[in-house]
């Protein structure tokens, strides 16, 4: 009787299973056919020509930009370019940039490629390749216009400082270095950076720096993991190997099913399991950044110092659809040895009318704790052992670091200072003041959201330009309401600035070497090596 029973529940529970999947499957096909349907209609009868692949691909991103920003759709040429991201290798001209209304913006020019032998500078627009007007094209065609095969032929039109240039080049093949500068701070302490994590190419890049400061004597290593966006996971298990022992757990990834949950662990001899650590991050340093510096936190490897990173604790994967396209999906977060996931945004309870996120460190945060027993938490973000005091970001200079004020000024610095050298150069509280005004009387780019609806409204009632005196009087005082609260944020805007006016004359590399002279968190990393009481100290309970 018992048998039977057991016999009769276990069906129950198998028949409900079925028809919760198969009222799943059904909702998913229907939600197809009525897609299907309305295209179909519409591609009929809309009154205009419609461009199927536009339609869909925006419609594609339109719904999943709903879920969180790392699940993407890609079409052909957005899979090259997600490729050459990961990879780092790639047909090109060796610069790095970004797309305007005037063309192709040079956001960076790799030194030794060929933009760089043809004489192409940062801030060049390039607006005709091969007697193609950029005007012309849609901004989703200028991607692959400076790409192919090395050796092919280019011809150029660059406006710099409002006069066009004619320049002719070949393309290259070009190899971004995940490392792209390491070297001796002084006898004993050596310094790595590591930019990003790509498939490879990254750990190849940290154990050759590695191996070729060991030969140069050093005891003590900086780590640089600021600004590093992160990259392929295999890579940050592979370089936290590098300095903790075989066999153990660097992390964890839970998904809703099975094959999406694993853990990785250590597979080989490291490179040092004992030379002093410091490695550094900031609010830039994201996923895989945060498995390394996370893992070794935990095994108190190392002293974590900086800012609270970035918190991204989850893990995407590629799937390959039809026709080229791809899908990159979040499939699960991942978790550091002690437990934590230090995933900040909480998207699942995206508020459904403003579309905010909240935070999971609004909330309740847990604790664990490291291999020596000291505390750590999760939810947003790896906090630092050492944290460096920097002014708290305002809103108006979040808004600044993502417009392109802070490049407009550097190309307009260079501009007027073509010859200038930047071997003993700070940007001092002078350098700060003419920054303010520029942006006070030239800029266009950094525009908060107080005078965007000011202008929207002024526009809305007042066509025939009866109050434009007025107008001008209260969209200055707006700009300086904002130029008011960025300059808050002086030290963290300085900082910024320099690097980008260094870099311009002396390439990343230049900018690198520069950092290592006057960068205070590294003068800070090197203090606390010197003293091994101290440091010592951090990493026991």
């Amino acid at each position: 009787m018992k048998n039977k029973k057991i016999l009769f529940f276990g069906s129950l529970v198998i028949i409900s299973l079925l028809f919760s999947f198969q009222s799943r499957f059904f909702e998913i096909a229907k939600q197809i056919e009525i897609y299907n349907n309305l295209f179909k209609e519409l591609n009929i009868n809309y009154i205009d020509e419609i461009n199927p692949g536009d339609l869909t691909d925006k419609a594609i991103k339109n719904t999943l930009k709903n879920l969180d920003p790392y699940t993407n759709f890609y079409n052909e040429q957005d899979v090259e370019d997600a490729r050459i991201r990961r990879e780092g290798e790639y047909g090109g001209i060796g610069i790095s940039t970004f797309y305007t209304k005037q063309g192709i913006v040079i956001a960076e020019v790799y030194k030794d490629f060929s933009a760089d032998k043809a004489g192409l500078k940062t801030g060049d627009i390039i607006t005709n390749v091969n007697g193609q007007k950029l005007s012309e094209l849609e901004k989703s065609q200028y991607s692959q216009l400076l790409k192919g095969t090395p050796n092919k032929e280019l011809s150029l039109i660059i406006n710099r400082n409002n006069k066009a240039q004619d320049i002719t080049l070949k393309l290259d093949k070009v190899i971004v270095n995940p490392v792209p500068f390491y070297d001796m701070i002084d006898d004993e302490t050596g310094y790595i950076i590591l930019t990003r994590f790509t498939n490879q190419k990254a750990t190849e890049g940290v154990s050759k720096a590695f191996n070729k400061l060991k030969e140069r004597g050093m005891k003590k290593l900086v780590f640089d993991l600021r600004s590093n966006p992160g990259g392929s996971l295999f890579d940050a298990v592979n370089i936290t190997n590098l300095f903790i022992p075989k066999g153990l757990k660097v992390v964890d990834t839970r998904g809703k099913i099975k094959k999406n949950s694993r853990t990785y662990k250590t597979n080989r001899e490291p490179l040092d399991a004992q030379i002093p650590i410091i490695v550094l991050i900031n609010d830039r340093s994201a996923s895989a950044s945060e498995i390394v510096s996370g893992a070794l936190q935990d095994y108190d490897r190392a002293v974590i110092m900086g800012e609270r990173s970035f918190g991204k604790g989850l893990v995407q994967r590629y799937f390959t659809l039809n026709y080229g396209t791809q899908m990159k999906a979040t499939i699960s977060k991942y978790y550091t040895p002690s437990g934590r996931c230090i995933q900040e945004l909480d998207y699942a309870n995206r508020d459904s009318k403003t579309g905010e996120v909240p935070k999971f460190s609004d909330g309740t945060v847990n604790t664990f704790t490291t291999k020596n027993g000291r505390t750590v938490y999760d939810g947003g973000g790896v906090t630092p052992d050492v944290k460096i005091d920097l002014s708290k970001k305002s809103e108006e200079t979040k808004k600044l670091l993502k417009s392109k004020a802070i490049f407009n000024f550097a190309t307009d610095f260079t501009n007027k200072n073509p010859n200038f050298s930047t071997e003993n150069y700070s940007f001092k509280s002078a350098d700060f003041n003419t920054f303010k005004n520029y942006l006070l009387r030239k800029d266009t780019s950094f525009v908060t959201e107080s005078e965007k609806l000011f202008k929207k409204a002024y526009a809305s009632v007042n066509n025939n330009k009866t109050f434009s005196a007025e107008y001008n009087t209260i969209l200055q005082q707006l700009k300086k309401e904002k130029v008011q609260k960025i300059a808050l944020n002086e030290d963290v805007l300085s900082t910024k600035i320099q690097n980008e006016i260094v870099k311009r004359y002396s390439y990343q590399e230049g900018m690198f070497k520069h950092q290592l002279k006057n960068d205070a968190t590294i003068n800070k990393a090197v203090n606390l090596l010197k003293n091994q009481k101290k440091y010592d100290a951090i990493l026991t309970k």
